[in-house]
Order: C-alpha cells, then structure tokens, then sequence
C-alpha cells in the first residue's frame, strides 16, 4: 500500500542541474618525492623528450604510485641556472594556486629548483576516437564550468588549443594539465582586475574551438556509423 505524503512533505519533482565538474574521490597522502640521485632509476617511461628551452617530462614510479615529474636538469647550464629555474618556480605557483581545483591532478611538490612532481591521472585526447567512444553529451559545459574555477583561482592557461592540454578522465570528467605558458594573478590585485578578464578571453576562445570540434566528430560519427564505433585514443596527463 502506498503511503501518501501530506503538505509540505509532498515529493517535488526534480529540477534539471547544470553539469558539475566534481573532484575525484579522496586518495591516499601525496607518495615521498624521489630525491634527484634517484629519479633516474625512477623513472618508468620518458613521456616526452625536451629541446633546447623545455624540460623532459617523465613517469616516476615510487613505492608503486605514478607521478609525472617535468624535469628542467638535463638542460644545458645556461638555462638551468636562468629560464629553467624561474619557469619552474613560476609553474610550481600555478600549481599551488589551482590545489583543490577537480579538473587539475595534484601537486606532489618541488624535488629541487629544476623539478616537481604532480599527479599523474590517465585520460583520453579529445579526437574523433573519443567522440565516438562515448563522450558524454554535456563535456563541453563541464570543461567551460573547470575554466570558471580557474579564473576565479586567479589563473588563466593560454595553451588549452593544444590538443595534449585538455583530456577526458575515466569518469567522463575533465583533466587541464600543462600549465608551462599560465599566468596567475594575486586576488584583488590590478593585474586581477585589469588583465585576467582579458586574457581569459583567450582560454573561452579555445573552449569555442573544442565545442565546434566535438560537434562536428559527433556529426561525422552519426553520418559514417550511426550505431556508433569503439576506440580509445588514450593520452597521459602530462605537465609538459
């Protein structure tokens, strides 16, 4: 028998939320950093080589927990005692700024002036593969809601055209990663106030881009196979 709820108590019926980028579930204490006599031995996989001005990023392994650690030692002398330093510490504030931020993996912290170690999280490249494999339908409005608490942070990417910034996490979720070329602002600062609403601009542009783009994967996917196709197209997220 069914029983009936009185006055206010009434079941109301549900009202449609917008999309949420919710942080992953809670994980263990950030793993002990290697120390630089051992990253190399450490080190499971060059994710990628850098040139003459970038670091090497690479897959760290320690006490069987991944990190990605970009690493600006292998550098000739000139850039690690000049750009290599000031872009680390540079790149290491955004990271602190964006702690706690569900789409950015976490900051293990500095190994030295010339490496830190973040999270590493797997994802998939946005690509038609992706699309394809079952990209969720509001994954444009999750990745506008990340780049709103990244702005709101302070800090704007500059670099999220580039299709090896933004991934698509096991759960559906966005990842943002790379934040070489970011700048972050001191809250209520000018810069805050004067340059962010601007620069921004530039991470909302690239939004416009992505949205286009799996708009149109999603229109070439239906047309070619209606009954949809599988693929993966698995990418790391990587700090490059």
């Amino acid at each position: 028998m069914r029983t009936r709820l009185p006055g206010p108590w009434k079941r109301q019926p549900e009202r449609p939320r917008l999309p949420e980028v919710t942080a992953p579930p809670a994980c263990a204490p950030p793993p002990a950093l290697p120390a630089r006599a051992e990253l190399r031995r450490r080190t499971t996989r060059v994710l990628s080589r850098g040139g003459r001005w970038n670091p090497d990023v690479l897959l760290v392994e320690v006490a069987g927990r991944s990190m990605v650690v970009k690493d600006f030692a292998p550098r000739s002398a000139w850039v690690r005692a000049t750009a290599g330093r000031w872009i680390t510490r540079r790149e290491v504030r955004v990271w602190r700024r964006l702690r706690g931020h569900p789409a950015v993996p976490r900051l293990f912290g500095s190994i030295d002036e010339l490496a830190f170690a973040v999270e590493y999280r797997p994802g998939r490249h946005l690509s038609r593969r992706t699309a394809a494999a079952g990209l969720p339908a509001d994954f444009g409005d999750r990745l506008a809601e990340a780049l709103v608490q990244m702005h709101r942070r302070g800090v704007v990417h500059l670099d999220l055209r580039h299709r090896s910034n933004v991934l698509v996490g096991c759960d559906g979720q966005p990842i943002l990663i790379d934040f070489g070329s970011a700048l972050v602002f001191r809250p209520r600062g000018v810069g805050a106030r004067l340059l962010l609403p601007l620069l921004a601009r530039v991470d909302r542009r690239a939004l416009g881009k992505w949205r286009r783009k799996l708009a149109r994967y999603r229109r070439e996917e239906a047309a070619a196979s209606p009954g949809g196709c599988s693929g993966s197209g698995r990418g790391a997220s990587l700090p490059t």
